[in-house]
């Protein structure tokens, strides 16, 4: 069985959580997506303070022995699940990083071969044309 001021602890840090979360979501710090966990979170503990023979039902049937220890050890587990989904979200994000750094120093050194290419054609264009200035010139004098 629960303590009341365990409780009220929990319904405490469930609202603080839940409007937490809300205000990063209006700051346009936080995409409703990544929050979605912690609300669902704080709603769970909030219905494990409020129906607290919920909570004593699944420590029970875990077989632990007080409910407030199945509620830290189910918490300590949840987390772990986050921490484990965001190490993968980072490491795909890692790899994406490393793919477009890859493909802009390709794309800089295509650039640089053409801005080359480009030179070398104006030099020869400027060539070209002092030729046939020359050429001209000659026709002139003649």
């Amino acid at each position: 069985m629960m303590q009341t001021g365990f409780r009220i602890i929990l319904v405490i840090v469930s609202f603080i959580t839940v409007a937490f979360m809300m205000r990063k979501i209006r700051q346009a710090k936080l995409q409703i997506e990544a929050a979605v966990f912690w609300v669902l979170l704080a709603a769970v503990l909030f219905a494990f303070a409020v129906f607290p023979p919920l909570a004593d039902f699944c420590a029970q049937v875990l077989g632990i022995y007080s409910t407030p220890n199945f509620l830290f050890l189910s918490m300590i587990f949840l987390l772990m699940v986050k921490l484990f989904t965001m190490t993968l979200q980072v490491s795909q994000m890692e790899s994406k990083q490393k793919e477009l750094v890859q493909k802009m120093a390709l794309d800089a050194k295509e650039r640089e071969e053409l801005l080359a290419k480009l030179a070398a054609q104006e030099a020869e264009l400027a060539r070209r044309v002092e030729e046939i200035a020359a050429g001209n010139e000659r026709r002139n004098e003649e």
